[in-house]
Order: C-alpha cells, then structure tokens, then sequence
C-alpha cells in the first residue's frame, strides 16, 4: 500500500504541479508528519494546531516557510486525504508586503565579473536581462532564443505559463560568445548539464552565485531571483510603464493577466532591457 506521501506525489503530479513545487510541498507534508511518527490519517485539526504553531513559535520560521507548509497540509489533507473538513478550519493567511532586495546597477556589473565560468555568468546576464527566474533560465532551449524579434520565449514559467520577455543585445552578443565556446546540442537545454536533469541545476546555480557575491563584496542578502527584482525596479526607474513590467514579469493575477492579454508581443520586443543600458550614460539612474 503506497504510503501518504506517495499518493501524495502522484496527486501532485495529476493535478499538474511544478517539480519543483511539488517537491516542497511533500518536503513540508513529511515534515510534519516526522514531527508526530504517526500516519497523517491519525492526525487532526489539533494536531495541525499545535504544529503551525510550533512552527512559528518555536522555530520562527519566515512568513513564506509557514505559507508553504500550510499549503501543504491544506493538499494533504483535502485531496491525498479526502478529509477537508480536517483543515477547513484554517483561517486564510493575513498577506504581508515586503519589499524584495534588489542590486544597484553598478552592483549587477560587479556581480557579473566576479562569475567566472562563462555558462553560469551567461545564466545570470539571462535572468538580470528578462526579469527570469532560477527555474526558467537553467530550461532555455536554443530555439526559446528569437534574435528576429528580440525575444525570450519563456515556457513553462510559474503556474505552468508560457511567456515572452525582451532579448538583449547584449545578451545575444553573450550568447553568441558562449554558443562558439560550448556548442550545445541544437535539440538539448542552452545550458546542459550532466546531471539527470538534463539542465543546469538551479542549486549550482544558486552556490556559483553566493560565491559571486562575496566575491565581489556585495553584502546584500540576494539571491538570483535578486535579479529579477532588480530587472523589475531597474525597468520602472527607467521610466517604463508598470504594466508592461508586470507582462515580462508573468505575474498572474487576475488584473495583471487581463492586461497581460491586451499588450502586443511586438511592444514587448521594442522594449529596451537595462542590461543593455549598463555602461552607457543612461546607467546613471539605476546607481
């Protein structure tokens, strides 16, 4: 008999979850039920009670860690289990707004030069460059890459999206660079890796950044998704609409996705990227 967390994956799976999502959100269910060392089927709302509340009492775990472990257990329990009325009573999350890190541009310069590997300061330019996520850079294709039109052919994005965000001259000239050094397959993943992903994996990606930030003596807790933050707000103080930022960004809620829908993918393409703009006159407002 599959245990909770095995029917649990294969929920995950039909109902058309991220890898990566689904694999946090059985990281947060078998944690709990570790808390306990019972099946989850003996647990109840008083047990996901006093666990919420350990989490945040006793482990003074981030507003994002107790959100993903409640959305957890709240699948857990309502699909895998079949018992919403377990975590019905869960009232919704009180949403708090922080304002994310974001890097200067002459921060992002020092970033770059301080990546060594050419592959991994390519990944970076990337998501600096079109706002990507770890996730989505580490899946580029070569065909995602459109020097006609200018674009990045995002698939796959958050929620299971596909997007277009702006290519940048630079980028491409980057790209160009590491194409006649790496020479990946026309039918493989931009940046391969010999892991069973196939990809680049998001973790080395992670690692080659951290280092790149001592190196470069940034003391900002940034991560690589600080990049897409700061090709956001870089966009914004370059005087570009916050409509258009929100479409190259993919964000999905109701009012962005409505306006997502009105904008032309050939307004996206004459969008200028602020990688392009680094080194130029007009760096000077992004610091």
């Amino acid at each position: 008999m599959r245990t909770a967390c095995q029917r649990m994956a294969a929920d995950l799976k039909i109902a058309g979850y991220s890898p990566s999502t689904a694999q946090i959100y059985l990281i947060y269910a078998g944690k709990f039920i570790d808390h306990y060392n019972r099946p989850p089927q003996q647990l109840g709302a008083d047990h996901i009670r006093n666990y919420l509340l350990y989490l945040i009492e006793i482990c003074n775990v981030s507003y994002s860690t107790l959100r993903q472990a409640r959305a957890a257990l709240k699948f857990l329990y309502s699909v895998t289990l079949g018992k919403p009325q377990v975590i019905d009573w869960l009232p919704p999350a009180r949403k708090t707004t922080t304002l994310p890190e974001v890097l200067s541009g002459t921060e992002v310069e020092a970033l770059f030069k301080s990546v060594r590997h050419i592959m991994y300061r390519t990944m970076m330019m990337a998501m600096y460059s079109g706002g990507l996520r770890n996730l989505e850079t580490c899946r580029l294709m070569p065909q995602d890459i459109d020097s006609k039109r200018m674009l990045i052919h995002i698939r796959r994005g958050k929620g299971g999206f596909d997007r277009y965000t702006v290519l940048s001259r630079r980028l491409l000239s980057e790209l160009r660079f590491y194409w006649q050094h790496h020479r990946p397959h026309l039918d493989g993943y931009l940046f391969p890796s010999a892991t069973g992903l196939g990809h680049a994996c998001p973790q080395t990606v992670r690692n080659v950044f951290r280092r790149a930030l001592a190196d470069a003596g940034i003391t900002k807790k940034a991560t690589p998704h600080t990049l897409r933050h700061s090709f956001a707000t870089h966009l914004l103080e370059c005087g570009y609409d916050v409509t258009l930022v929100q479409a190259l960004l993919g964000h999905r809620s109701l009012r962005t996705t409505e306006r997502y829908a009105h904008l032309p993918v050939g307004h996206l393409a004459r969008t200028c990227s602020p990688l392009d703009i680094l080194g130029t006159d007009r760096a000077t407002v992004l610091g």
